[in-house]
């Protein structure tokens, strides 16, 4: 799919085919797209097909005056009870005339980016510096609003955690744990382009830019100290919670432990007076001669069990 946009009394707005200093979106574009895109714009070839790549990694190029960028964003991968998030290429290329961004797929980032340069007043594509330092800010702000809503999620699960048994909270925590790893190399990347940028390198900046970039690396810095902190808050949580079940798995081993040998008593006593040879207690006080012999002994029992129970309660081993 190919999207333009173009800018009018500093708006964006979608333009109908190619114009000089025009925005062409490519979503998970077909072969025939990117030849398209290619022949019209002389784009080289690599840089439209790299961004198409799932694995590719942050990075900056200059070549045959096109710059090249590729950026990390987060992105959906599942919904419902647990939602997973894993971050997808975008690769932005900025020519004398042109600016073509390439995702694999229509993402959220590029409307919160519109939103973003609308609200400026004043956008032009004919500044493609602009562009690229108000996408950054864009890809930073969606990392902090998801790492926010991670960190409500994680209060929710660190209260469920203690109180459930079951295995879905685990893989809850794992999941927001896998989440987490994905941003924090991301963000890691996005941080690495940002600095090169910053070097004036590749592009010129005014001093206007240089304060929207350092907005954008204060910004992608929160975001990785976030992240970090979120990183640590999860593995302590299951190591605390490996803790909790080792515990409560001792404590119920040492209560089986205390209920065997309090069960073991009746069966000992029952199994020594129930042997068909003479005992000699059988044969005294209260037991010779009497008819009460059955309910004398389990009595006896009775208390004797109750007088362990109440012992190992004491001793807190039930």
């Amino acid at each position: 799919m190919i999207r333009f946009y173009k800018t009018q009394h500093g708006i964006l707005i979608p333009s109908e085919d190619f114009e000089a200093h025009t925005w062409i979106c490519l979503f998970n574009p077909s072969e025939e797209e990117l030849e398209f895109v290619e022949r019209k714009c002389q784009i080289l070839p690599e840089f439209l097909r790299y961004p198409l790549d799932e694995e590719e990694r942050p990075r900056i190029e200059k070549e045959e005056h096109q710059i090249f960028i590729i950026l990390r964003v987060p992105d959906v991968v599942s919904k419902g009870l647990i939602v997973k998030y894993e971050t997808i290429p975008i690769g932005i290329i900025l020519t004398e005339e042109y600016i073509i961004t390439v995702c694999l797929k229509e993402h959220p980032i590029f409307e919160e980016f519109i939103t973003i340069a609308n609200k400026s007043k004043g956008f032009d594509l004919r500044n493609p510096v602009h562009f690229i330092l108000h996408f950054m800010l864009a890809i930073s702000g969606i990392y902090i609003k998801l790492l926010r809503q991670i960190d409500r999620t994680l209060d929710e699960y660190e209260e469920e955690i203690f109180k459930s048994v079951e295995n879905e909270e685990i893989v809850k925590m794992l999941s927001i744990e896998k989440t987490l790893t994905y941003f924090n190399t991301s963000l890691q990347g996005n941080h690495v382009v940002f600095t090169k940028i910053q070097t004036g390198r590749y592009l010129r900046l005014t001093e206007e830019d240089k304060e929207l970039l350092e907005d954008v690396q204060i910004e992608t810095q929160q975001a990785i100290e976030m992240t970090k902190i979120f990183l640590e808050i999860v593995s302590n949580t299951m190591d605390a919670y490996a803790s909790i079940i080792s515990n409560n798995l001792n404590i119920i081993m040492k209560f089986l432990a205390s209920m065997a040998i309090i069960l073991s008593i009746p069966n000992i006593i029952y199994g020594m007076y129930g042997m068909n040879i003479p005992l000699p207690m059988v044969d005294l006080p209260p037991f010779k001669g009497s008819p009460h012999v059955f309910y004398i002994l389990n009595i006896l029992t009775i208390i004797l069990l109750v007088a362990l129970f109440v012992v190992f309660r004491k001793k807190k081993y039930l």
